[in-house]
């Protein structure tokens, strides 16, 4: 960067709950040294911001753009695209943005079957002619109206533009925020591709005690037991996704006595964090990755409310799985 010229910053959107935009106001004070820093010159959420204004932008002329949702239609992609032209460094912000997040639960199905379901199968839905969202409509005065195209498939960033840099979480902490911004503004850049978290599992920084030999008999979900708040919750028959999640986040759930979910993705080892984390699963319940069969699985999964879920919440169109065929 040019000495004390100031960062061009944006926060664009995919398909998200804009808790990513909130997580930049949750830095509290800390938004001043950003503001000494970096103009903040798109953010729809926090701000007046016009598609057309990025648009009049010359290439690279964004320093720093924290793209945060997932890929969920055209219009999505399309700011995507936008997103990577205008910008010098593009950083896929959140879980959403780098895996696909929650929303990539919905690959389970598809477009046909979404709509199914919210236009016409739901008990409080009223619509026997099944009037679906359309892409171009013209109403009887002539005037054109239009909505984004709605995917079959729910993507991750990088699986429609290239990313610089990774930084996970729903949403990501301050202390990630500040780092990637001093970063570009010192000039002190990691290696492109670097996911801005800790290559260890979140055990690591994990201050529960763990038992040498981990057995279990049944599997709970948190409100069926009174949960130890100084042993492991693996240990007490809870699933926790910490040995299967990248550490970095302060272990902000467990703290609370909330399993981990796994929104820090996996590590560079574990790519696949389900799969992964199912082994350990096996594992713990007395079964040898080499001896596990269908029937263990069944028994496990039988103890499992929601199993794709539990295993791939944030991750799974990043996964070996992807979605489920249809």
């Amino acid at each position: 960067m040019v000495q004390g010229k100031k960062l061009k910053l944006a926060i664009c959107r995919g398909a998200t709950c804009s808790g990513c935009d909130i997580a930049f106001l949750d830095i509290h004070g800390q938004i001043l040294q950003v503001l000494e820093k970096a103009e903040i010159v798109f953010a729809p959420t926090i701000m007046d911001a016009k598609y057309k204004d990025v648009e009049a932008m010359e290439d690279n002329e964004i320093d720093l753009c924290f793209y945060h949702g997932s890929v969920r239609d055209s219009e999505n992609e399309h700011m995507a695209h936008l997103m990577r032209q205008k910008s010098r460094i593009l950083i896929a912000f959140g879980a959403c943005a780098c895996f696909g997040g929650i929303f990539g639960l919905a690959n389970v199905t598809n477009r046909d079957g979404i709509f199914e379901e919210v236009y016409r199968s739901t008990a409080s839905t009223d619509n026997p002619e099944f009037i679906t969202p359309e892409t171009r409509y013209v109403d009887k005065g002539g005037h054109e109206l239009s909505l984004p195209r709605f995917y079959d498939d729910v993507f991750a960033l990088d699986d429609k533009v290239d990313v610089d840099y990774y930084l996970p979480l729903c949403p990501p902490i301050t202390e990630q925020i500040m780092t990637c911004i001093d970063a570009v503004v010192s000039g002190d850049l990691p290696p492109r591709g670097t996911v801005i978290a800790s290559e260890k599992t979140l055990c690591s920084e994990c201050d529960r005690t763990k038992s040498e030999e981990r057995r279990i008999d049944r599997i709970y979900r948190p409100h069926e037991v009174e949960i130890d708040q100084e042993k492991c919750m693996l240990d007490q028959g809870l699933l926790c996704m910490g040995p299967a999640t990248r550490a970095g986040c302060g272990t902000i759930c467990i703290k609370a006595n909330v399993p981990c979910r796994g929104c820090n993705g996996p590590t560079k080892e574990a790519f696949d964090q389900g799969g992964n984390f199912l082994n350990l699963v096996a594992t713990i319940f007395g079964v040898n990755e080499e001896d596990l069969i269908e029937d263990d699985i069944t028994r496990i999964f039988k103890q499992i409310k929601d199993p794709l879920g539990t295993f791939y919440r944030f991750t799974l169109p990043k996964s070996m799985l992807r979605r489920v065929k249809k």
